[in-house]
């Protein structure tokens, strides 16, 4: 079952598909299902029209959320300008239409992109789809860091971003949910400020194997933007060093390294696994934000478990 903030009920397919309707003029939709969202901030529904074609809506939960979209749908239109010139070798969404929501902000259309979500216990070392992935990352890590500023989303340097990681910590810590010695580890590597020392990219801020769609053996499709902000390379590539298989890191590794025009940053993957960490303390955030107890539970035990994996490594 999907979270929800507070309780909220989120809105069903049938209402996302007459916005979609609204939205795109001669759309005439016969069907709709809801599609999981990456979180509690967005609804979201794949709608299909009488002509066979696929659309997908999403509406904003809240007025940051709708702030959020709004930004995205700048960047995607920078975006664009890179997929058609070549510099960017998968696709992003294009929005085809806009309707407005009832409590203010509006819900965005686009037609469903091609690919299905990664497999990332599929992946094998070589030149197939694990080096293609660390291609398609470095790509992003390589534009200008104006679509950011144009789109006005954020923009950090080293030290504000790591400054940002310890005031997540402090809040996570305020909880009394993390182990001491985990604890007192994150606290260590984040006031060591040599990790630090890196040359702030664009960054997608939120890739996984469901933003992440792939056909063919390569990555095609690249969506969810909304989290996007020039920050720490080591972001988008926490997710793949932590939970892909060992063989086929290195490939991935190789690959975005021998994509980047500059890069010296030789703290780079340990910043990856710590961020890989940090992502617990993140989660456990959420839960608790948001009155969700599963989601706490969850996150307790998974820091549990790290804090036994991490204590018998040292």
């Amino acid at each position: 079952m999907r979270a929800t903030t507070f309780g909220r009920v989120p809105r069903s397919a049938l209402t996302l598909a007459a916005l979609a309707t609204a939205a795109v003029p001669g759309l005439v939709a016969v069907s709709a299902r809801a599609e999981p969202a990456a979180g509690p901030d967005v609804d979201v529904a794949r709608v299909t029209g009488e002509d066979g074609s696929a659309w997908i809506v999403r509406a904003p939960t809240h007025a940051a959320a709708g702030a959020s979209l709004e930004a995205e749908v700048g960047l995607l239109g920078s975006l664009d300008h890179y997929v058609t010139s070549g510099v960017l070798s998968f696709t992003v969404p294009q929005v085809a239409g806009s309707a407005p929501l009832p409590e203010g902000g509006r819900a965005i259309v686009h037609r469903a992109v091609s690919g299905t979500p990664l497999d990332i216990d599929a992946l094998h070392p070589g030149p197939g789809l694990a080096a293609d992935l660390g291609r398609v990352i470095a790509a992003v890590h390589e534009l200008p860091h104006s679509v950011i500023e144009n789109a006005a989303l954020p923009v950090y340097s080293s030290d504000e971003y790591r400054e940002r990681r310890l005031v997540e910590l402090d809040h996570a810590a305020a909880t009394g949910k993390v182990p001491p010695t985990l604890l007192r580890r994150w606290e260590h590597a984040l006031e060591d400020v040599s990790l630090w020392r890196f040359q702030p990219v664009v960054t997608h801020g939120d890739l996984g194997p469901e933003q992440v769609l792939v056909q063919g053996g390569r990555v095609v499709t690249v969506t969810d933007w909304s989290q996007a902000r020039v920050a720490d390379p080591a972001d988008d590539l926490a997710w793949l060093l932590v939970a892909a298989p060992t063989d086929a890191i290195d490939s991935i590794v190789e690959a975005y390294q021998l994509r980047r025009t500059e890069l010296s940053d030789s703290h780079l993957a340990d910043r990856a696994l710590l961020v890989g960490e940090l992502a617990l303390a993140r989660w456990l955030l959420h839960g608790v934000r948001n009155r969700l107890a599963d989601v706490v539970a969850d996150a307790v035990d998974m820091l549990q478990d790290l804090d036994e994996q991490t204590r018998d490594a040292d």
